[in-house]
């Protein structure tokens, strides 16, 4: 492949510590989680960081805290107001835990949740908002946080495409009440497989703890408020509290996300000087519009949305890029809208014209931490012939 999707970002010491884990022969989650999750709530400047499995893991077990937690939780038919473009298991949570979604379209530029489409979902019923920052580039958070703010709406952040971008000076990822993020492999770091949830408030981690791990009251803080622990140590051993899932991460994942996290500074500079050399090449182009960027993305990738007078040319540009062996996708999952699994959702459709054509008419091309600046140049050779 000329141009990939995505780029391995581990080196020798991830296949030391690997060696080092075997040794010591153990391998369900333990203390390399622990210090992996204090490690990275302490990056984002957050209390608490809950690992598990992945990133849908991490966002189911964040909407399923909302449900139990003691005052004012989530209940099913009440509603969330989503973008249209995400990945998909941003919204079967929501689906799952019988939320209502109501969708609303996205900026053509930045490709997030449009802010002026905020007010016109709003309901009697709405409770939240899901803000999603596409593939690195930071949603427009002021407007966002100011309408939860004035609604008192919660504000449920997916940050899994945009580790390590910032807003305002402030990373993604710390405006929510409660925000996910991925380690898989094609993420800004990767424990393999892997997922962080992030939160200040002390009951939501107790509860993302419990659902994490059966349900159960084991792995709990002695302080947790979510049960009351009782004197027979026998029962409590094993004692279900909630209706829970087993999503833990392993001692491997763990590890890996150390040795990672200490890296990740660096990996989002190479993100950003490919990036740069990308919109210098590409920001002028009479054919395609560019994600415009929001902040301080961390260019999870490159997008291209073919403009109206040349949307006719779709397939044949597509087809130029698979002849010239550049890799590209559809923009993170499209317009869910699209998908068939909308079907077994409640839903309704605020807006989304934005969305369906750059369903249509969008893709996006990979960007890694390695230096990808002549590679960028091929792909704007391709791409110059249209």
């Amino acid at each position: 492949m000329k141009y990939d999707l995505a780029y391995s970002t581990f080196g020798k010491e991830e296949k030391k510590a690997i060696e080092e884990l075997v040794a010591e022969d153990q391998f369900t989650m333990g203390r390399h989680v622990a210090e992996f999750e204090s490690q990275f709530a302490q990056k984002w400047g957050r209390k608490y960081a809950a690992m598990v499995n992945s990133g849908s893991s991490a966002n189911l077990i964040a909407v399923a805290a909302l449900f139990f937690r003691k005052d004012n939780p989530l209940k099913r038919g009440d509603e969330v107001i989503v973008p249209c473009i995400s990945w998909a298991t941003t919204f079967h949570p929501l689906q799952q835990y019988g939320l209502k979604c109501r969708f609303v379209d996205v900026d053509p530029l930045t490709l997030n949740i449009n802010p002026d489409e905020l007010a016109k979902a709003l309901t009697s019923r709405t409770r939240m908002v899901v803000a999603v920052s596409i593939l690195g580039n930071p949603c427009d958070f002021r407007p966002i946080t100011e309408f939860c703010r004035t609604h008192n709406l919660l504000l449920f952040e997916d940050n899994c495409e945009s580790m390590g971008a910032k807003y305002n000076g402030k990373y993604t990822g710390t405006f929510g009440h409660i925000s996910t993020f991925s380690t898989f492999f094609s993420h800004h770091i990767s424990t393999m497989e892997g997922g962080v949830i992030l939160t200040d408030d002390f009951e939501l981690y107790c509860l993302c703890r419990s659902l994490r791990n059966h349900g159960w009251t084991r792995d709990q803080p002695q302080d947790s408020p979510i049960f009351k622990k009782k004197p027979d140590d026998f029962f409590e051993a094993y004692r279900f509290i909630l209706p829970g899932y087993n999503v833990r991460p392993g001692e491997i994942h763990g590890l890996l996300g150390k040795v990672q996290l200490k890296k990740l500074d660096g990996f989002i500079q190479k993100r950003r000087q490919n990036a740069e050399h990308f919109q210098n090449l590409f920001r002028s182009s009479l054919v395609f519009t560019i994600q415009h960027e929001t902040g301080e993305s961390s260019w999870f990738s490159f997008t291209f949305v073919l403009k109206p007078e040349y949307k006719e040319k779709r397939a044949e540009i597509l087809s130029g890029l698979k002849a010239a062996d550049i890799n590209y996708r559809i923009i993170t999952g499209g317009c869910f809208l699209r998908h068939d699994a909308v079907q077994y959702f409640d839903y309704d459709i605020v807006s989304s014209n934005n969305a369906m054509y750059a369903h249509d008419y969008g893709f996006f091309i990979g960007n890694g931490p390695v230096d990808l600046r002549k590679n960028i140049d091929y792909v704007h050779k391709i791409l110059s012939g249209y």
